[in-house]
């Protein structure tokens, strides 16, 4: 039997969903969030073994496959490991939604889980999701090292060749979360990166305000977005802004291209501003990590402020740099993505695969401005 995703959206409304990378804080959040508001939180890996128990080899073969010892289960190809894993959560995904239709139709009910940007989409919405992350390296001993994991940290610590065995492990990890981290970052759902300025109470409270589990005083008729120009206070601004802001790949460039000012002509970074704080940025472009000088021009580092994300400030950002471009002449505007399905909520189509300055392969999307 297939359900249609409005079916399952609209059963599981009760659900708030706090999911993401291994070790970005999901477990921990969701306790201090149920123990705040006195709510359940339903666990899917404490759930695997009953799951099991009614799980059938013919349909669900992952979920069955069974290892001798932990030489075993950790000595396969890191591929083999890694579909595995995605194997057995998918299979698992069919008695999670079960469970939370029946848990949920009469209460609140928070699931820590591992749902994709793709599966996101199919069963609930942006409001009751939240993706919490964190860079996927060396997982195996932030695993080991947690109370709430010695079961695993007694089994991999068992392999014949312990080292081995947790470098396949964090191998597998790695290849798995760092595309997953990539996609989350990409994607126009509220996410949280983890890193080791994290405080339980903060990351809590972003997540009790993406929900609306206490009041948010933000009101988008609030938000503005400027333009920035050189040598000015909002310029100065908008360097300590991207110099603190949480994301790591962009940060040191475009902090150097800001104190540099490396902008031309009608080049300029825009700004997006509540309450004379900037919560936002984006910028417009004649050139960007492509080898392709005739097109331009491209709407670029688009970044929005964790708290602040959820009321498609981005999607203004984006509409503000296309404004801009018009005013300036242009009929259209690209912007480069990894993803399919994200820009072309924001008017964008997609037109063709690039190439980038490291190799890596590209969509490149174009919106007309008029």
């Amino acid at each position: 039997m297939i359900f249609q995703d409005n079916v399952i959206k609209e059963y599981l409304k009760n659900v708030y969903f706090i999911t993401g990378t291994p070790c970005g804080g999901k477990t921990t959040i969701s306790r201090e969030l149920a123990r705040r508001h006195n709510l359940i939180v339903y666990d899917i890996d404490e759930q695997f073994a009953e799951h099991q128990k009614i799980s059938d080899p013919a349909f669900q073969p992952a979920m069955n496959k069974v290892f001798q010892d932990a030489d075993e289960f950790f000595g396969r190809p890191v591929e083999e490991y890694k579909k595995w894993l995605i194997d057995n959560t998918r299979e698992q995904l069919d008695f999670v939604l079960l469970d939370l239709i029946r848990l949920s139709r009469n209460q609140i009910v928070l699931c820590d889980c591992h749902l994709t940007v793709e599966e996101a989409e199919k069963f609930t919405d942006p409001s009751r999701i939240v993706f919490l992350i964190k860079e996927p390296s060396n997982l195996v001993e932030d695993y080991c090292n947690r109370p709430d994991h010695q079961g695993f940290s007694n089994f991999i610590n068992s392999a014949f060749d312990t080292e081995k065995a947790k470098a396949v492990c964090n191998a597998t990890l790695r290849s798995l979360n760092e595309k997953r981290c990539q996609d989350i970052r990409g994607s126009n759902y509220y996410w949280i990166e983890r890193t080791c300025k994290s405080t339980v109470r903060e990351t809590t409270e972003k997540v009790e305000r993406h929900f609306g589990f206490i009041k948010n005083d933000f009101n988008i008729d609030a938000l503005e977005i400027k333009k920035v120009d050189k040598d000015t206070d909002l310029a100065e601004k908008l360097i300590r802004f991207v110099e603190n802001f949480s994301w790591e790949e962009v940060k040191e460039h475009m902090s150097e291209v800001l104190r540099t000012w490396e902008f031309t002509d009608w080049e300029t970074p825009f700004a997006a501003m509540v309450n004379g704080q900037i919560v936002g940025m984006a910028s417009i472009m004649k050139t960007d990590y492509y080898p392709l000088p005739e097109i331009y021009p491209w709407v670029s580092s688009v970044f929005v402020t964790e708290e602040y994300r959820g009321y498609r400030i981005s999607e203004k950002l984006i509409d503000f740099a296309n404004a801009y471009a018009k005013e300036k002449g242009f009929d259209r505007t690209y912007i480069p993505s990894e993803h399919t399905g994200l820009y072309e909520k924001y008017g964008y189509r997609y037109l063709r695969d690039i190439v980038n300055y490291g190799n890596g392969r590209d969509k490149l999307y174009v919106r007309e401005t008029k």
